[in-house]
């Protein structure tokens, strides 16, 4: 029997994200050796829990050999701690996965540098554009992207990398046929096109658990990453989960600070407070926090050939800031009269110089 289809048996009784997983192959590392063992009537670690060893009893690894057919078939790759392909740096968690299911080009995962973007998926203008920036930056340099491909930020840092020409890597909290969101498909088969990977623990047509996925995936982001970077979260943020995870495995974790009255930023700026990020301004902070400070690496400023700006949206562009204002402050700051003033926030707003806020209101983003 092939030795996957033990590997397959043994994930699919643990489950995804369990944390005995390493203690396990520790003392198992061939999960073919502990097949033979239990159905000699042998005991398992103490650190299994029973319905898991329940599972492992009644179940058998040639269960798993229509699931392995599947995935052949639809060209998904089907990587275990033994096989070359598998990563790297996922190999020491604690909470390691027993498969990933891949499509794309499972070469990306090893012997490149790995950085991850995460965040809200409902950015403001201003940390869409950062996100961008910092990936492609990242991207110019030769470092594989790593993150959620989910809704806001994560697609963002993966479209900047796709579109730099670099691979990047998307983890899934879904089966791995499943593109969530689903309007992420397209960008989905960019990043496959462009030597980048999809990887999720879960098989197709999975039918599991639907809780917590999302969350386990979330340490294959931190635990593949040299550093986690957050470019906008909330206070109350799936986001910080990773960047939890991050701390756990060791990894650093840069935050980019944002506007004081921006509630997607509230998240980042807790982490900055309290020490646990450091300061992220450019991709080169990136670099350094991984070790690579010679490598060059665009700053945002660095950008090729902004727009040309008129006189009077260049006077409103120089009076805003990070602080959302009003138009009625931009024309007190300028003395531009009010129907001026709006031409020239629409113009900010069009070349991508300003964002609209809540409120009626304003923000520099470059």
């Amino acid at each position: 029997m092939e030795s996957v289809l033990y590997w397959l048996w043994l994930a699919e009784a643990l489950g995804s994200g369990a944390r005995y997983a390493g203690e396990l192959l520790n003392r198992w590392p061939d999960p073919a050796a502990l097949c033979v063992h239990l159905r000699a009537g042998g005991a398992l670690p103490d650190c299994v829990p029973r319905t898991a060893a329940a599972r492992l009893r009644r179940t058998s690894p040639a269960d798993m050999t229509d699931r392995l057919a599947g995935c052949r078939a639809a060209g998904i790759a089907v990587l275990t701690p033994e096989d070359p392909a598998y990563p790297d740096r996922l190999r020491a968690l604690p909470d390691l996965p027993l498969v990933l299911f891949v499509t794309g080009d499972p070469a990306c995962l090893n012997g490149r540098r790995y950085a991850a973007m995460v965040g809200t998926r409902r950015p403001t203008r201003y940390g869409t554009q950062a996100c961008h920036d910092l990936a492609r930056g990242l991207a110019e340099a030769g470092v594989v992207v790593v993150s959620g491909l989910a809704d806001g930020l994560d697609g963002e840092a993966h479209r900047a990398a796709v579109e730099a020409g670099c691979p990047t890597v998307a983890f899934l909290g879904t089966a791995i046929d499943k593109t969530f969101p689903a309007a992420n498909e397209p960008l989905r088969r960019r990043i496959e096109a462009g030597g980048g990977a999809v990887v999720s623990e879960y098989p197709p047509h999975y039918q599991g658990k639907a809780t917590g996925t999302f969350l386990a995936r979330n340490r294959l982001i931190a635990g593949l990453a040299e550093a986690v970077c957050v470019t906008e979260a909330r206070s109350r943020s799936g986001t910080l989960n990773t960047v939890r995870h991050a701390e756990t495995y060791g990894r650093p974790v840069l935050a980019v600070p944002g506007s004081i009255y921006s509630p997607t930023s509230e998240g980042t700026h807790a982490l900055l407070r309290a020490g646990r990020a450091q300061l992220l301004c450019s991709a080169a902070d990136i670099l350094a926090a991984i070790g690579l400070e010679g490598d060059a690496a665009p700053r945002p400023a660095d950008r090729a050939a902004e727009p040309e700006l008129s006189p009077d949206a260049a006077a409103a562009l120089a009076a805003l800031g990070p602080s959302p204002r009003t138009p009625d402050q931009v024309a007190a700051a300028t003395g531009l009269p009010m129907p001026r003033v709006q031409t020239a926030l629409f113009e900010l707003e069009l070349t991508g110089a300003a964002a609209a806020q809540p409120g009626h209101t304003y923000i520099a983003v470059r």
